[in-house]
């Protein structure tokens, strides 16, 4: 299918557009009294409640001090003790970094002659309450039980902090570049003052999940500080231009100082980059950059307007749009310059260079998300990952600031490439974003090797051997699409005939995709709910038989096919939510979470499974699955996430599930109908044009009948360039299912 050209639509245009266009009452709203910024900071969701703008470099939260899974991003809501706020977080992943340049403030001095192994037990560190604890979309304040109030807000490339100390008694700040919690090591760092007591430079370099980290910074003090304590961990100095590999300082501050304002630029690439950074915030007080930043929040929530009488479920899922816009973040500082994946300074030249892409994550919902809400950015997004390839020599699997991580199966920056390009985005140059996509499917590393020479990844070769033979071959398909509309025929042929290796995998015995040895042999035992964390010798990433063996969202027909057809394929989905919940094997993931039956809604491999009856012509199951997991696996509670939130593909799930659709293979530019949550959905695409979802009877989870455009719809579908069109589609919804709507499934014959 020949998808229609994207018109870019550009932000001051859009803004125009909302402005001047009839407005529903959810557009009219103040839309961030419907974010909370809590909803999965408890257990497993992994994300900050602190302050930022949509896609910025800096995210200025708190930090608890603990170490641990469920503090990857510094801060967990089971947590009563802050002991700092640092100006970069990771958003809801399973690994933990970042936490860079921690301030604290505090009416007790510090003992710079000792260094607590634990942070939390240290002078400075002060317990807080969460009755006295509130977050917006860029905005964050505590008053912490010391009697400090703490207020955060950010630019893109700066934090602001507002600290308001109880009248009388002592006035410090600490600055530990030695800060560090899980992943994180500092390996050097450095603090240069520039005006006597108000204004400093310096630098922490790290190293982590990313080796090679670097974080310049510049940082004024509203109030000049009256005396500096500088100490190497515990080594005390005597310079106030100093390198170490922990440094800490504490500023003392006049008694009579109430109020302290605290600006900090950062930048990846140098001091002048991070002098920039805060030159954007110089002229603004506080209160300005808040509304700054909470304006871009408006406009950002602004692009998809729904309507409900239900204030929860707008609570719910205008959170999770904004989760969506936390990653990737601005990488290139405001000079354009950036520290790249081979250790030199990069200038990104005409565009803006972002990074920390979770890309097997996010390519299967977030990402061609972006493509409906981020028409500004798409492009950006892919030139970013060419240059990851120019500078690393492959695209990027999980970038994380300058660094290649490696991290996790597939190479799936081409579905992201494949499915801008095929919908219009083509402002780069694609021949190189094809050379690109060939040199990552050619590699040598990762099991690649193992995969042209047997048609799949045996399991005594290579581990995670399923999971990654089942992403490789969606990926090749990919390749073949961009092939095809290249005009690269020879390629194209190669690389359908590779996205083909998922039959190699399939046991018909079984019903699963099974682990195969480099003999041709099944690996026995086979136990479907037995799942192994040790990715080397691992069958399945981060999970197990029931939660991968449904990859194959290029050739769902062909996986049905495999299975007898659509009545053994339909008994085989129907098992994977019943069966019993139990999870075997000693060393089993813990990414495995949000339990129905073998479904795990709180991790990526099974985001689409729910939508595959669809295929199969049995709608109306998707539509009763899909609308259980938006009623059981969110809420809008610190827990509302049923795993990690994995830098937005959690909430784009519900996004796009809560507005009715969802992409199944998302490159394809068809996005599979659901259950709608809302009586009306709408979002402006350019122009006059909006796409508009309507839904009677919209608290029913069954569709009875649909129409686009006036006209009867004859599948359950609708592609990305009607969307785009500014399309109109119509359902009524009811208690009990139309089984004889859409049984043809997606196929037309």
């Amino acid at each position: 299918m020949r998808l229609l050209p994207i018109t870019t639509i550009l932000l001051p245009l859009m803004v125009c557009l909302l402005a001047c266009q009839p407005q529903t009452e959810e557009a009219a709203d103040d839309l961030l009294q419907y974010v909370d910024p809590f909803i999965g900071t408890a257990d497993h969701g992994h994300v900050y409640p602190g302050a930022s703008v949509p896609f910025g470099a800096v995210q200025l939260s708190p930090d608890n001090g603990t170490q641990g899974w469920d503090w990857c991003a510094g801060y967990n809501y089971a947590d009563n003790v802050i002991v700092g706020f640092s100006h970069t977080h990771l958003s809801g992943t399973g690994i933990g970094d970042l936490c860079d340049i921690s301030m604290m403030p505090a009416i007790a001095t510090v003992d710079f002659n000792t260094q607590p192994e634990d942070p939390k037990t240290a002078a400075y560190a002060a317990r807080f309450q969460h009755a006295n604890e509130s977050a917006e979309p860029g905005y964050y304040s505590v008053q912490l039980d010391n009697g400090v109030k703490v207020e955060l807000t950010a630019a893109s490339h700066a934090g602001v902090q507002r600290y308001t100390f109880p009248e009388g008694g002592q006035k410090f700040v600490l600055l530990d570049l030695g800060f560090a919690i899980n992943w994180d090591a500092p390996v050097e760092t450095s603090i240069h003052m520039q005006e006597k007591g108000k204004s400093f430079t310096g630098y922490r370099y790290s190293t982590g999940w990313a080796k090679d980290q670097r974080v310049h910074f510049a940082f004024d003090f509203s109030v000049p500080a009256t005396g500096i304590t500088v100490a190497d961990s515990t080594v005390l100095l005597t310079e106030t231009t100093v390198r170490g590999k922990k440094l800490r300082m504490l500023f003392l501050f006049p008694p009579e100082t109430t109020e302290l304002i605290v600006k900090t630029g950062i930048s990846s690439a140098d001091e002048q980059g991070a002098r920039a950074a805060l030159a954007t915030v110089a002229d603004k007080d506080f209160d300005l950059v808040k509304a700054d930043a909470q304006e871009s929040w408006q406009q950002e929530l602004a692009k998809v307007q729904v309507q409900t009488q239900d204030e929860t479920l707008k609570k719910i899922f205008y959170t999770a749009l904004y989760r969506t816009c936390l990653a990737p973040v601005v990488y290139s500082d405001p000079n354009g310059n950036y520290k790249a994946c081979d250790g030199n300074i990069h200038k990104a030249n005409g565009y803006n260079r972002y990074d920390i892409f979770s890309l097997w994550d996010t390519f299967r919902a977030a990402n061609p998300l972006y493509t409906i809400t981020q028409p500004d950015k798409v492009n950006d997004f892919v030139r970013s990952m060419l240059a990851h390839y120019e500078e690393y020599g492959l695209l990027p699997v999980w970038s994380l600031l300058g660094n290649e991580t490696n991290t996790m199966t597939g190479y799936h920056a081409i579905p992201v490439i494949a499915d801008a390009y095929l919908k219009g985005y083509r402002d780069y140059d694609a021949e190189l974003a094809f050379e690109a996509m060939k040199a990552s499917a050619m590699q040598d590393i990762r099991g690649t090797n193992f995969y042209r020479e047997y048609g799949y990844i045996p399991y005594d070769k290579d581990g995670q051997s399923v999971t990654k033979t089942l992403e490789y071959a969606f990926d090749d398909w990919c390749i073949a699409q961009m092939a095809k509309a290249l005009g690269k025929t020879e390629d194209y042929d190669t690389f359908m005939k590779r996205a083909q290796s998922y039959q190699q995998l399939y046991d018909p015995s079984t019903g699963f995709m099974r682990a195969k040895l480099s003999n041709g042999e099944w690996k026995a035992p086979f136990d479907p709910q037995f799942s192994d964390h040790n990715f080397d010798v691992a069958e399945y990433t981060e999970g197990n038989a029931w939660q991968h063996s449904w990859f194959v969202p290029q050739d769902v027909k062909g996986l049905i096919e495999l299975h007898g057809g659509n009545a053994p394929f339909i008994t085989k989905l129907d098992s994977l939510f019943t069966v019993s919940s139990e999870i075997t094997g000693e060393n089993a993931s813990a990414d495995i979470s949000g339990l129905i039956g073998q479904y795990a809604h709180g991790n990526e491999p099974s985001h689409h499974i729910a939508y595959l009856y669809a295929y199969a012509g049995a709608h109306w199951k998707t539509e009763e699955r899909v609308r259980n997991i938006l009623e059981t696996q969110y809420n809008a509670q610190a827990n509302g996430l049923c795993g990690n939130e994995d830098c937005g593909q959690m909430s784009a799930w519900y996004v796009f599930s809560a507005m009715g659709f969802y992409p199944v293979n998302p490159a394809s530019g068809i996005y599979v109908l659901g259950s709608p949550m809302f009586e009306k959905v709408r979002i402006p695409v350019g122009g006059d044009k909006a796409f508009e979802l309507t839904a009677k009877n919209y608290g029913q989870p069954f569709i009875q009948s649909a129409t686009l455009n006036g006209q009867p719809l004859g599948h359950p579908y609708l592609t990305h360039a009607q969307l785009m069109e500014g399309a109109k589609l119509e359902l009524v919804m009811g208690p009990e299912p139309n089984k004889a709507l859409w049984e043809q499934g997606m196929f037309e014959e």
